[in-house]
């Protein structure tokens, strides 16, 4: 009897709503939290939004270096195969600071400056070995350099013999001496706010800097070919050097 009225007093409890003891609400909450952390792994997760393909402007010297240059270097070298038509390797931009000895902050305005020139960060060059009558050290940081291959060196190129160059004050042309023997060719200017990328407000001093072309050519002839073609503003002829113009696209 005692077991009877036990049974009959549970759903009587249940029935009046009276609320489950801490056991049952324990038991409850571990199926729910279960139920929920199923339903979200299962739940696929948002993807995000493709981003847009950016657009690549093609560079123009590039193009017109491929379609055009190419067959008239092949012609004016009597080159047959267009693989061995001389081309752009590479362009270094190099800022000399004898300042940077007693004011190594200089060089953050360098870096600045030659960034906005060139479109790439510049890296810091340190003198090779101690001269004591310059009072320099090795390891001591002497300036900023830049490397620029592919299409921003043919960018940068374009630049600088359509729109730097002709700024130049009293410019007549550049010199065809300046081959190092194996095509390659170096530009010293003595002012950089030929660019007008700079904000000439922002420049505290005028810096210099070297421009070294570096080509595929043999020779100094082949060289010289490749640069005029591509639009060098050079002043004569080459003196002694046999060097037919290409004609201007």
């Amino acid at each position: 009897m005692a077991d009877e009225t036990e049974k009959s007093a549970k759903p009587e409890k249940a029935a009046k709503g009276e609320r489950p003891d801490k056991g049952e609400r324990a038991a409850k909450g571990d199926k729910g939290k279960k139920k929920g952390g199923a339903e979200a792994a299962a739940a696929p997760a948002a993807a995000p939004e493709p981003a847009e393909p950016e657009v690549k402007v093609p560079v123009r010297l590039q193009i017109r270096f491929e379609q055009e240059i190419v067959s008239e270097l092949m012609r004016e070298l009597k080159i047959e195969n267009r693989l061995r038509v001389p081309r752009l390797q590479k362009i270094v931009i190099n800022m000399a600071l004898s300042e940077a000895r007693e004011n190594v902050k200089i060089l953050d305005t360098a870096m600045e400056e030659l960034s906005q020139i060139a479109g790439q960060k510049p890296v810091i060059t340190r003198a090779r070995k101690a001269i004591s009558n310059f009072k320099l050290r090795e390891g001591m940081p002497i300036g900023v350099m830049v490397t620029l291959r592919r299409d921003r060196m043919y960018e940068f190129f374009d630049r600088l013999v359509n729109i730097a160059l002709p700024r130049v004050r009293d410019f007549r042309g550049l010199s065809d001496k300046a081959f190092d023997g194996r095509g390659n060719y170096s530009i010293g200017l003595r002012e950089h706010t030929i660019f007008p990328e700079l904000n000439l407000d922002k420049i505290d001093r005028v810096k210099g800097m070297t421009i070294s072309v570096t080509t595929t050519a043999r020779s100094d002839n082949e060289g010289y070919m490749l640069l005029r073609a591509l639009g060098m503003p050079f002043r004569g002829a080459g003196g002694d050097r046999d060097m037919a113009p290409v004609a201007a696209a």
